[in-house]
């Protein structure tokens, strides 16, 4: 779970909600025609924009932005070290048994690719392309959630239009220009909201859990084909551990020298 965008969704709503209960009922920001207008327009010039498909599949995206699993590419480090070991004392065909039980379909994938003999270079193009591709599916969902928020404040303007022009008719009846005005303004605020509370924060959130998903899969990479060369499983881990930021750094040593230090009491012991 996403703690951070529960929290930034949550408290923005109630945070705007709470400010304007301080300032009137909440009754008064409640338009039908408006909601149609800005909703239904945003949709509608969505579906014009994407096929069907793509934006059902971008709906069904949105649950990754409040329950993904955070990246630990430290423990990826530590499997991938465990797999170099393993390959280095019984050899590259005894990673196969082992590969089923993997997790992740790249990882997996990738060693099987070194497991059947395939050359270094094929391995790298295949895995890259792949690669490419999720980054491709992924910038598609981000692409929608950005184009509802490109087009819900101009359907908010929209509304207003058709609000000032339904008030401009009635300016022999003063007691109706207020409240016209009022009216025409609230699609202009749904527009708003829709656009910087919920779409364009969701196409953003997107664009960084893509970055750090690239970033787990090239980490993969990298560590696949250095198993593959036959490199000492301590040259990989350092090697692997370059993807990592250094406070991530500091705190996988730390984990890893108490590891070691518990083994070597249990051994001496």
């Amino acid at each position: 779970m996403d703690i951070a965008s529960f929290v930034g969704m949550i408290s923005g709503i109630a945070l705007i909600i709470i400010s304007i209960l301080l300032n009137g009922p909440l009754s008064t920001y409640i338009d039908i025609p408006s909601v149609m207008i800005t909703v239904g327009g945003t949709i509608a010039s969505t579906l014009i924009s994407y096929p069907l498909s793509k934006v059902l599949d971008s709906f069904k995206v949105m649950r990754f932005i409040f329950f993904n699993k955070p990246t630990d590419n430290g423990e990826i480090i530590k499997q991938i070290v465990s797999l170099a070991n393993t390959a280095r004392r019984e050899g590259l065909l005894a990673l196969e048994d082992i590969a089923e039980n993997l997790e992740d379909p790249y990882l997996k994938k990738g060693i099987l690719l070194v497991v059947d003999g395939t050359d270094p270079d094929l391995i790298r193009n295949i895995m890259e392309t792949e690669l490419d591709f999720l980054e491709d599916r992924h910038k598609q969902s981000q692409g929608v959630f950005e184009t509802f928020a490109t087009f819900a404040p101009a359907f908010g303007m929209i509304g207003t239009l058709i609000g000032l022009i339904n008030m401009l008719k009635n300016l022999n009846d003063p007691s109706k220009v207020g409240p016209g005005m009022a009216v025409a303004l609230i699609t202009t605020f749904y527009g708003s909201l829709m656009a910087y509370l919920i779409f364009l924060p969701m196409a953003r959130k997107l664009a960084y859990l893509t970055k750090e998903e690239t970033l787990q899969k090239e980490l993969m990479l990298e560590g696949i084909l250095s198993i593959q060369s036959g490199e000492n499983p301590r040259i990989i881990e350092e090697k692997l551990k370059a993807f990592l930021a250094p406070r991530v750094r500091e705190s996988y040593d730390r984990k890893i020298n108490t590891v070691q230090e518990g083994e070597y009491n249990v051994t001496k012991g």
